[in-house]
C-alpha cells in the first residue's frame, strides 16, 4: 500500500522519479518476493516486517530522502533484510555409521565441530564455495558429517545454507576465522559439540514426534512424499519450492500434435492390414508407400512436439537489466544493456540451463570489458559504455551474442599472464595464433582481474560457462578487438533429442555428423593438399581450410590393404562453426538419415569430439561426431 502511495504520487506529477527512489522499489519488490515464497513454502508470511522498506517509501513522500541521508536509509533497509542466522548443523539425523565414526574420533582424542554456512545470496556457483570451504577447513582436520550430501552439494541441490560436522584438534576461532576467508560466505556458525549429546538425539521423542508427524501428512498427500526434507527450524521457511515442470501450449499446436497422432494410428493400421494381404508383389508396393507415408507423419509429429516444447528465451533474459543496473553501481560505471531477439524461442530444457552461463558472460562484459567513465572521455568514447545482447536463429542453431564497447581483450597480457602461470613456455607462446591466447581465459582457475571482488577474479567462470554450453551440444567463441570491445558468441541446438544427420563410413566404422554444421561436401584430390605450418589444408573457393584426417583423431585401425591403397581423390566433408571451417576427411558417404541422440555418459569421456551414439535401423551402434571440437 506505501508502494501504490509512491506510484500514485508519480502518476499525478506530485513526485519525481529518481534513482533512490528506483533502488527503494526494487527493495520493495524483493520483499514481496520473499513474502510470496515464504507463502509456497511454509504458507506463512514469515517473520520480516520490513519497516525500514516502509519509512524510506514514506520519507519519499514526505521529500526527505535527499542525498545526504540517502547512504544510511539503505543501510538501515539493507539491515533489515539481513537473514536470520541459525545454527543448524544438529538438525541432521545421524546413521549408526555416522555416529561410529564420530566415535572414533573422539576416541582419538579429536574434538567435534559443528558448522552451519550461509552462502551470499548473488553468488552463481553455490557448490564452488561450498568446496572450498571444505577444502579449507580440511587443512586443519577432517569433514564427518555432511547436510545436504556432497553429492546434493555438487550438484547445486540445496539453499544457500549447508553444514557438517568436522573434526579438529585447533581452536574454534582459528577454524571459523578459515571459513570466512572464502569469499561469497555471508556468515559462518560454528559449536563445539558433544558426542554423547549426537549419540542421545537419535532416539530424542522430539525427533520421534516429527517423524510421525511427517508420516501422517505423507498419508494424507501422496505427491509430498518426494519433496525435499526440510530441516530449518521452526518459522523458517528455507524449502526451496519445487520448480515449475510445465510449458504454456497454443490451443492450435496441440490441435495439429492430436490430428498427426490420428494419422500416425492410421498409418499404423493400413501396415496390418498390408501384412495379411497375398501377392507378394503387390505387397511389397504397397508396404514401401505406407512406410514412406509414416515417415513423413513421424517427422511432421516430431516437429510438431518440439514446437510445443519451444518457449522463448525471454523468460531468461527478462531479468538482466536489473542486474546490469545494480552492477552499475556497484562498480560505479556507467552502463546500460540493449536486448534484441528476446522472442526467439529455444527447447525448455535449454533454456532452464542457458541463465546462468549468459549471466556471467554479462557480468564479465560490465567488470572486465567496460571501463571507468573517465577512462571512456579520455579515449573519445561515450561516457556510458553499451552491452548488447542479441539473440537469433540460425539454421538449426540459436546464436545468443554478448557484446560490449569497452577495452577488448590485450592479447598480449593474456599471453604473459599464461607464461606466468606455467601454462606455455616463452618459445610456444610466440607461436600461438590471436585464438588460441584469447581460449586460456576458458581455463579453470584463470583470471585477468588484478583484484578479487565480489564480482570477479576468482578464476571460477569462463571455463563453467564453456562446460555448461558443451554440456548443451553448444559452443562458446570470442572474437575482439582491443580499444574497441569483445563479442561472446554462444551456439546452441534447437533440440536435445532428434536431428537429421549425415551418416559415413571410416574404415568398417559407422559415424554421424549433424547436418546443422555441415557446409558441403568436396572430392579433393590428393595433389590439391597444401601445407601450412606442417598441417594439411585445403583451399576452396579462396578460402583456407584445415583438413581433419579423422581416422587419426578416433584413433581407427587400419587394415593391412589400406597402405596399398593409392587414392587419388578424398571425400572431405566440409563444416562450419561460426566464420571457421574444417574439413573431416572420410571414406564412404552412407546419406543422410534422421537420428535420436542417446547419451553415453562416462564410457567415452577422454575424446570431445564423440557427443553421443545412436542406434540405426539394423541394431547396429554409430557414434554421433561432434564438428564444433575440430574447429
Amino acid at each position: 500500500h506505501d508502494m501504490e502511495n509512491v506510484f500514485q504520487e508519480v502518476r499525478s506529477d506530485k513526485l519525481a522519479v529518481n534513482s533512490q527512489m528506483i533502488d527503494v522499489l526494487f527493495q520493495c519488490l524483493d520483499a514481496i518476493e520473499s513474502y510470496l515464497e515464504n507463502v509456497k513454502a511454509s504458507s506463512t508470511e514469515g517473520t520480516q516486517d520490513n519497516e525500514a522498506i516502509i519509512q524510506a517509501l514514506n520519507a519519499l513522500l514526505e521529500g526527505r530522502m535527499i542525498e545526504g541521508t540517502v547512504k544510511e536509509e539503505r543501510e538501515v533497509i539493507d539491515v533489515a533484510q539481513q537473514q536470520d542466522y541459525v545454527f543448524q548443523a544438529l538438525n541432521h539425523e545421524f546413521t549408526d555409521a555416522e555416529l561410529d565414526l564420530l566415535k572414533q574420533e573422539v576416541e582419538k582424542g579429536q574434538k567435534l565441530f559443528g558448522f552451519t554456512i550461509y552462502i551470499n545470496p548473488e553468488c552463481l556457483l553455490k557448490s564452488a564455495r561450498a568446496f572450498l570451504v571444505f577444502r579449507a577447513i580440511e587443512e586443519y582436520g577432517d569433514i564427518l558429517v555432511y547436510d545436504p550430501t556432497s553429492q546434493e552439494i555438487e550438484d547445486e541441490n540445496f539453499d544457500l545454507v549447508f553444514s557438517f560436522i568436522a573434526s579438529s584438534s585447533e581452536r574454534e576461532a582459528l577454524l571459523v576465522k578459515i571459513a570466512k576467508n572464502v569469499s561469497e560466505i555471508d556468515e559462518v556458525l560454528c559449536e563445539q559439540i558433544d558426542y554423547e549429546e549426537i549419540s542421545g538425539r537419535t532416539i530424542d521423542e522430539e525427533i520421534i514426534n516429527i517423524k510421525e508427524e511427517v508420516a501422517t501428512k505423507t498419508s494424507q498427500n501422496v505427491v509430498a512424499k518426494d519433496a525435499p526434507k526440510n530441516n530449518s527450524p521452526k518459522g523458517q521457511a528455507n524449502a526451496k519450492p519445487v520448480t515449475n515442470r510445465t510449458v504454456r501450449v497454443d490451443i492450435e499446436k496441440l490441435d495439429t500434435l492430436m490430428n498427426q497422432v490420428s494419422e500416425l494410428i492410421i498409418a499404423k493400421n493400413s501396415l496390418v492390414s498390408i501384412s495379411g494381404q497375398e501377392g507378394q508383389g503387390n505387397q511389397n508396393q504397397s508396404f514401401h508407400e505406407q512406410i514412406e507415408y509414416l515417415e513423413r507423419i513421424t517427422t511432421s509429429l516430431h516437429e510438431s512436439v518440439m514446437k510445443a516444447r519451444m518457449v522463448p528465451i525471454e523468460s531468461v533474459v527478462n531479468k538482466f537489466p536489473r542486474m546490469i543496473r545494480d552492477l552499475s553501481k556497484k562498480l560505479d560505471k556507467k552502463m546500460e544493456l540493449y536486448m534484441s531477439g528476446e522472442e526467439t524461442e529455444l527447447d525448455r530444457t535449454v533454456v532452464d540451463q542457458i541463465g546462468d552461463p549468459l549471466q556471467h558472460l554479462l557480468r564479465n562484459s560490465a567488470d572486465h570489458g567496460l571501463e571507468s567513465a573517465e577512462v571512456r572521455k579520455k579515449a573519445g568514447k561515450p561516457e556510458v559504455g553499451s552491452i548488447f545482447l542479441n539473440a537469433y536463429q540460425e539454421g538449426n542453431n540459436v546464436v545468443i551474442e554478448v557484446r560490449d564497447d569497452g577495452n577488448g581483450i590485450d592479447v598480449d597480457s593474456v599471453k604473459a599472464k599464461a607464461i606466468e602461470r606455467g601454462i606455455v613456455t616463452e618459445e610456444q607462446a610466440e607461436s600461438l595464433t590471436k585464438q588460441e591466447i584469447i581460449d586460456f581465459l576458458f581455463l579453470p582457475s584463470f583470471s585477468m582481474a588484478k583484484t578479487v571482488s565480489d564480482v570477479s577474479g576468482r578464476g571460477v567462470g569462463l571455463d563453467v560457462v564453456k562446460s555448461n554450453i558443451e554440456a548443451l551440444g553448444g559452443d562458446v567463441e570470442v572474437s575482439t578487438t582491443l580499444h574497441e570491445g569483445s563479442k561472446f558468441t554462444v551456439r546452441l541446438p534447437l533440440t536435445l533429442a532428434i536431428i537429421q544427420a549425415l551418416m559415413v563410413e571410416i574404415e568398417n566404422e559407422k559415424y554421424a555428423i549433424a547436418l546443422a554444421s555441415i557446409q558441403n561436401i568436396e572430392d579433393i584430390a590428393v595433389e590439391d593438399i597444401k601445407y601450412v605450418q606442417a598441417k594439411e589444408v585445403i583451399i576452396i573457393r579462396g578460402i583456407v581450410i584445415p583438413l581433419i584426417r579423422l581416422d587419426k583423431v578416433l584413433d581407427i585401425h587400419r587394415s593391412d590393404d589400406f597402405a596399398d591403397r593409392s587414392e587419388e581423390n578424398l571425400t572431405v566433408v566440409i563444416v562450419r562453426k561460426g566464420e571457421n571451417y574444417a574439413g573431416l576427411v572420410v571414406d564412404r558417404l552412407m546419406g543422410q538419415q534422421e537420428i535420436v541422440i542417446k547419451s553415453i555418459g562416462n564410457y567415452i569421456n577422454n575424446n570431445k569430439i564423440i557427443s553421443g551414439a545412436t542406434i540405426l535401423g539394423d541394431g547396429e551402434v554409430a557414434l554421433i561426431l561432434d564438428a564444433n571440437t575440430v574447429i
